[in-house]
Parts: C-alpha cells; structure tokens; sequence
C-alpha cells in the first residue's frame, strides 16, 4: 500500500532511496540547515581558534600579574629572606639572584695579585652577530687612563688595578699591565698559541688637580661596572682632559698664603705672624711660578719658593718687632714639603713596586734639597748681617687647643685648594684634618707618646677614614688623605735641622733632619697602613662579606 503525504498525496516509491537519510559520516551537526546559505570559508584555510577575540573588540590590560601559588600571601614570612620574594611570578621567569660584588678596586686588585695562570676567566656569552671591541682601541684606552692617573700622583699598584680592570672589562682577560714611574705598557695575549699585542705610553708632564683624578676614577668605576661602550669612554675621557681648574690662579695663590698662616699658628705664633707667613708664602708661589713660566726645572722652582719666607723671617728678626721669624719660616716650609709624592713613595715600596718608589723617593730627596738650598741661603746672608736665629728658643710649645685645632682645619682646607680638589670633598678632608691634629695632641701633649709614634697613629687614623670614605663614594682615597695629613708635616722639626746647620752645628742639625725624616716616614706608613686595614676589615657597602685578597709580595726574603 501506498504511503501518504501529509498533505493526502501518494509518495512515489522510486523516490525513497533518493531521500533517505545519509549517515553519520556525512552528516555533521554544525552543518547549517536546508536554507541557510554557507559561511565564507577562513583565510588560508586555516580554522578559527574558538578562544580568539572577535573582530572589533579590545582587550584590557590587567592591573596586576597573576599571583603564584608557590608565593605565601602578604603576611606570611618564610624562613628565607622575606624581603628578597617578590609578591608574584614574572610572566618572564624568575631573575637570577646575584651576590652584591664589592668595589672595583678589591675585584681587580685581588686578580692583579693573583699569577697570570690562577686569574680565573669569566664566561662570556657568545655574540655571533657583534664584533667586539678592536683591541689596540682597547689597549689605547687603558693607557690614556692609566697616564692620567699616575700623572695625578696614584701608587703605581692603583694604576694598574685601573688598567686592568678597564681592558678586563672589555673581554681582555689575559692581559698584564706594568707601571713605572715614567712608563706604561699593557700586554695582551688572546691565547697560547697567539702572538701578543704590545703597547706602552710615557708619561711626560705630572700636575696636581685631584678634580680630574676623581673624574678618571669615576670613569673607571662606570665601564667595570655598566655597559659603556669604547666610544663613549673616549669621548668622556676627552671632556676630562678638556676640563679646566676648579680654582683660579690668584685663589692658589691665596690658598698658599693661607696655609703658610695656619701653619704658623699651630707651631705657636699670633695673628701677625699669621700675616707676615701668607705675605712671604704668597712671594714665594708667584716667585715659582714666574720660574716656571720660564721652563725652569721643578728643583730651581724649590729654590725660589724657598726663599721669600725665610727672607720675611730673617727680615722680622733684624727689625726686632718682637714676633716670631721662626714661626714665618716654619709656616713657609709647610707649603713647600711634598708631603703626597712621600706618602706614594713609601706606599709603592710597601706594595712591593721598589723601581716606582726608588724613582719617586728620589724625586723628593731632589725637591727637599731645593728646599734646603733655598732656606739655608737666606738664613746664612741673615747671619751674617746679625739676624738672632735661636733654635732652642725659636717656638715654644703651648697648648691651645682650639685655636691649634681650628688652624690644622684651615690648613688642611687651603691644601684641598692647592690640590684642585672637587667641591664635595673638601668638607671630609678638613674634618679628617681636624680629627687627624686632635689624635696626636691627646697622644703627644696629654699622654705624653713620643712624637713619631703619635704622628703614626694619627697617620694611621687619617688613612683609614679616607679610605672609609673612597670605599662609600667608589672614588680616590687621594683627596681625603692628602690634605688631611697637612697638619702632620714636620715643618718644625726641617727648620731646626736647617738652622742648625746654617750655624755649623752639625749634630744637632743631622738630629733634627732624621727627626724629620722619621716623622715623614710615620706618616707615610700610618696612611699606608690605615688603608690596609679598611680594605681587610671594613665591607663594602652592600657586600656580604670581605673577599680574600693575596698579599703584596713580589719576593718572600729568602
């Protein structure tokens, strides 16, 4: 029989195989009905991700990054250090925890005392596509920096720590820097089989500016611990060089005054001596400099600058007005004895550089003749012409406290002048002064400890905290030491020996010199040694502990 439509019409059998419904695999549910036309097929026939944002929206960025669950929530402290978790996970990992390193100056000096073959080799990571930096660029640069600094009175030890840290920072591991007093050379060798590359620098004029120095260092400090390209630091290095005097000429001139003055006053004289001592100082500097702009050797300029202070002494004396002429001329040599090119003499020597310091010591044994060929001239012509010159009698002891203290700290201040000191650091330098003056009148006045080892222990106290303070700054020890160990100087001690052999008193003259001579090398190796220990004992700020560091021995004695 004959099925019906719904609609009562007879369906034709022939069209039942036509119509029956196809299977499973050729039928899908997300086919669209009868009707309903076909969407457009995806680009590249790539299908749609169903978790991919429509077209016309924007998404939001979240306020905060999800949290970790490996992360204790806020309150919670673990037995780690709490501070050091951050409150959640970076979508970028988790950063590498790094030890805080200590300065540069420790880094490199430990590896520079180490032999070539223990120095350990960082590894770098491999740059395919980056050449690095052309190593005689390299080697330029470290010598440019190392001239500076040995011109501007550095220990040939912190040269060289600087040399190698600035070719170690630019991939030269293997490379070996050695200073004299007037040569530099560095040597670099990539490996065994490589033949090394050479090159030196002589260093032909040395001044004084401190200014620059703390700028060359604070160079170092940024290529050993940033990325600062070869270019940048030839073009720092150029506006360094390029840069002029903190201080005018007529202010040097002034600062010499001023330190002749105080000087005087903290060997016992009043304020009129303070004024015929910056008188005679203040000839005596445009007297070397007028010697100097005639292309006069350093030991002639001596000579001159000797010579107007002790003239304003003998002067005083022949006038009988009653003030101290030994008191001017003491002031005198105060300005005059080379107190820094001692204290680097004796601190090269101490680290084991004896070629430095032989060189360096012998420099001042010239300026200290000049010196004394300059005073014991004038002080002859005013014997002869009556002058009354007592060594016995020439200053008396006296014990004033506050005004010695307050002129040690003027002193060290027209010494920070002198020096071209930056700005910032004066302050420290005249307070270390102070402190210095103060540690050896409790020692030497009050608990009566004879003068040389008081003036090693003030010494001593001088140099740890300009250390101290060179460590905080990551800058030269120089600018906090130097000044500071002005009131130190044993001016007095030179006057008494040259007079007294100006008067053909030859052992007492010989006494008072060695006097001399072993106050100068006190305080040479109290600042050498106050150095030391802050770099054994004191931490860096932000180091964990101290790092071991080799001795400086280049022989053992035996």
């Amino acid at each position: 029989m004959a099925e019906r439509q719904r609609d009562g019409s007879a369906r034709d059998p022939d069209d039942w195989e036509d119509r029956k419904p196809q299977s499973d695999e050729a039928h899908s549910a997300f086919t669209p009905p009868l009707g309903v036309p076909m969407p457009p097929p995806p680009e590249d026939q790539h299908p749609t991700s169903e978790f991919a944002v429509p077209s016309g929206l924007t998404t939001e960025p979240l306020n905060e990054p999800e949290g970790s669950a490996f992360v204790p929530p806020p309150g919670v402290v673990t037995s780690g250090d709490a501070q050091s978790t951050p409150p959640f996970t970076s979508p970028h990992g988790i950063p590498a925890v790094r030890p805080a390193e200590p300065p540069w100056q420790d880094r490199m000096r430990t590896m520079l005392r180490m032999p070539a073959g223990d120095r350990l080799t960082p590894e770098r990571p491999e740059k395919p596509d980056e050449a690095g930096p052309a190593v005689p660029r390299v080697l330029d640069l470290t010598l440019r920096i190392g001239e500076l600094l040995l011109a501007g009175g550095e220990g040939a030890e912190d040269v060289e720590t600087a040399m190698f840290g600035v070719a170690h920072a630019y991939g030269l591991d293997r490379c070996e820097p050695t200073v004299t007093f007037t040569l530099l050379s560095v040597s670099y060798q990539s490996s065994l089989v490589d033949d090394p590359v050479t090159a030196s620098r002589t260093v032909r004029r040395r001044g004084t500016d401190y200014n620059r120095l703390s700028a060359v260092f604070r160079l170092v400090h940024d290529i050993t611990s940033q990325e600062v390209t070869l270019e940048e630091a030839y073009g720092r290095l150029a506006e360094i060089r390029r840069n002029r005097h903190p201080y005018p000429g007529w202010g040097l001139t002034l600062a010499s005054g001023v330190l002749a003055g105080a000087a005087s006053m903290l060997v016992g004289g009043d304020w009129p001596v303070f004024f015929a001592a910056a008188v005679g100082a203040m000839l005596g500097d445009r007297l070397a400099w007028l010697a100097s702009g005639r292309g006069l050797p350093e030991f002639y300029q001596f000579v001159a600058a000797a010579m107007p202070p002790a003239a304003m002494g003998v002067a005083l004396s022949l006038a009988h007005v009653g003030l101290q002429a030994s008191a001017v001329i003491t002031g005198g040599l105060f300005a005059l004895i080379p107190g820094r090119a001692l204290v680097a003499g004796v601190q090269d020597g101490l680290t084991g550089y004896y070629i430095t310091a032989s060189a360096r010591l012998l420099e001042v044994g010239y300026l200290i003749v000049g010196i004394v060929c300059g005073v014991l001239t004038v002080l002859y012509g005013g014997l002869q012409l009556g002058a009354k010159l007592n060594p016995e009698a020439a200053l008396r002891h006296v014990e004033r406290p506050v005004v010695q203290t307050l002129s040690a700290m003027v002193l060290a201040l027209a010494f920070c002048v002198l020096l071209q000191q930056e700005r910032h650091t004066v302050l420290f330098a005249t307070l270390n002064g102070g402190v210095a003056w103060v540690i050896y009148g409790a020692l030497h006045d009050t608990a009566d400890v004879p003068a040389v080892p008081a003036t090693a222990v003030a010494a001593g106290l001088v140099g740890l905290f300009g250390q101290l303070l060179a460590r905080y700054r990551y800058a030269s020890a120089l600018p906090y030491v130097t000044a500071a160990i002005g009131p130190l100087l044993p001016g007095s001690a030179t006057y008494f020996g040259l007079l007294s052999l100006a008067q053909n008193e030859l052992d007492r003259g010989i006494a008072h010199l060695t006097q001399a001579v072993a106050l100068a090398l006190a305080i040479a190796i109290g600042v050498n040694l106050g150095g030391e220990v802050a770099r054994l004992v004191l931490k860096a700020p932000g180091a964990g502990t101290a790092t071991a560091r080799r001795a400086a021995k280049r022989t053992r004695g035996f």
